[in-house]
């Protein structure tokens, strides 16, 4: 009997897990546009940065602008591995354009994919709402957190102002890694262009229910 089971649910658990092509290239597209954005952000950085110098480790608040690209491809490919695989590639575009940390960048983003893919394992990826990019926005900064904290200039900082950059990083990987990268998901949907996703036919399945009881 335990076989027939395992048998019954071995195409789903299949379905569920396993890549398609579609797959592949919707996450290598979030991957290459986030790496962009990346680039573009380590061009603004220092500007930005300045602006927060006011109050040294601020600019953890910043980080979120680098950890986005992990939770949304979880978000719309609802794979194990989309948001490690998303993070990477955004982190391999933004080193090939060029930016001012050169090879870091790709170690950074490794770490930082791993944070986001923690978020949506830890629950056992079933859940892909607000509770889940939030979860994985926040892992996400604390990898950062912990990256920044040790391993860059941020380190010669005063405990202080570590303990703030840590607390300002995951505060902003929840924010704008993981709250915007929700309501961005939500907007593609809506547009259809996420119809051959779960995540597309969710919403697109809930706005019909909402209709027919309206």
């Amino acid at each position: 009997m335990s076989a027939s089971v395992s048998g019954t649910q071995t195409p789903a658990v299949r379905r569920r897990y396993s890549w398609r092509v579609v797959d592949i290239v919707v996450a290598s597209v979030i991957g290459v546009a986030s790496g962009v954005v990346f680039w573009l952000w380590g061009q603004a950085w220092p500007a930005l940065d300045s602006l927060l110098s006011f109050t040294p480790g601020l600019s953890g608040l910043l980080s979120g602008g680098w950890l986005f690209a992990g939770v949304l491809g979880g978000l719309v490919i609802r794979k194990p591995g989309a948001a490690l695989y998303a993070e990477v590639v955004a982190a391999v575009v933004s080193m090939l354009v060029g930016t001012q940390w050169g090879f870091t960048t790709l170690i950074w983003g490794i770490v930082e994919g791993l944070g986001a893919e923690l978020g949506f394992a830890i629950l056992a990826y079933s859940s892909w709402r607000i509770t889940g990019a939030l979860l994985s926005g926040a892992l996400a900064g604390v990898a950062v957190g912990i990256l920044d904290t040790n391993f860059s200039s941020v380190a010669a900082y005063a405990f202080e102002a570590r303990t703030i950059y840590f607390v300002a990083a995951v505060v902003s990987g929840i924010v704008i890694a993981g709250l915007l990268s929700f309501l961005i998901t939500r907007a593609l949907a809506a547009t259809g262009a996420l119809d051959r996703f779960a995540s597309g036919r969710e919403l697109r399945t809930a706005r019909r229910g909402a209709t027919g009881a309206a």
